[in-house]
């Protein structure tokens, strides 16, 4: 099992918690016996989970976007009486439309989020879990790893850097005990694309609707890919035909579909 064995001073991390794919995979690791601490930065969304999760939910409200806060991160759950042997970043958002028209500040916010959290959390929590001999990480990128996403080159960008670093990551620690699963999901309805800037009619007439699932599906196939010690998880036969098409297609044909049908550039 590349799952650790829950017990009472042991604690899965749960970044971008409060909602959507984070909040299901809380809930799927709950059920499964371990604790879980919840990161993000609205702390009433994380203690209405914690309350619903029960006494083995901890919430540690922080903004991922603020290099302090992730560094303090590590002590904050240590000071709970807990060791962290599960990290989950989750955390993640887009903007939306061309690179030319966007906000440099909106930009950069994502890029730390999205990619630099994730080496930041990554570097902190690992040298416990190797020291220790047992661990998980189970970091989320996007079906957008797989193809170039004009409209939102930063965040398909970004996750084809968390695809990548996953990847090496799993090199890396080969015979250590401790696993590494990059989840890359296709559309999900979390509000994530709302929150980007796009309608959910808009995602619904680009995205067929063979390709959408739910967030507690997807979580469920997370951590059921995490625990049987699968590197790359894409839930949906759809999504995995979808990521398959783009990396065999070539990038000269691929991108002006791409271009032509994104809601961000239209």
């Amino acid at each position: 099992m590349a799952l650790p064995t829950p017990a009472p001073d042991r604690t899965a991390v749960v970044t971008g918690a409060s909602s959507g794919i984070g909040a299901e995979i809380a809930r799927d690791l709950v059920r499964r016996g371990h604790q879980v601490v919840l990161v993000a930065r609205t702390e009433s969304k994380l203690k209405a989970l914690a309350d619903e999760l029960g006494a083995g939910a901890h919430v540690l409200a922080a903004d991922l976007s603020d290099r302090a806060a992730r560094a303090g991160l590590l002590d904050r759950i240590t000071a709970l009486g807990l060791t962290p042997d599960i990290l989950v970043n989750n955390a993640g958002l887009s903007t939306l439309g061309p690179v030319s028209k966007s906000d440099p500040e909106a930009e950069m916010n994502m890029v730390e989020v999205d990619v630099v959290s994730v080496v930041d959390l990554c570097s902190r929590f690992l040298p416990g879990m190797v020291e220790r001999g047992t661990g998980a990480v189970l970091n989320v990128a996007s079906t957008a790893a797989f193809q170039p996403l004009p409209g939102q080159a930063g965040y398909g960008a970004g996750k084809a850097f968390v695809l990548s670093y996953s990847q090496s990551l799993s090199g890396e620690l080969k015979g250590s005990g401790v696993a590494v699963t990059v989840l890359c999901p296709g559309p999900v309805d979390t509000g994530f694309g709302e929150a980007a800037g796009f309608t959910k009619e808009q995602a619904d007439d680009a995205l067929p609707a063979f390709m959408w699932i739910s967030a507690d599906r997807v979580a469920k196939e997370a951590v059921d890919g995490l625990a049987s010690g699968k590197l790359v998880v894409i839930p949906g036969v759809g999504n995995k035909a979808g990521a398959a098409f783009a990396k065999i297609t070539p990038k000269r044909l691929l991108i002006p579909i791409l271009a032509k049908q994104h809601p961000g550039l239209q």
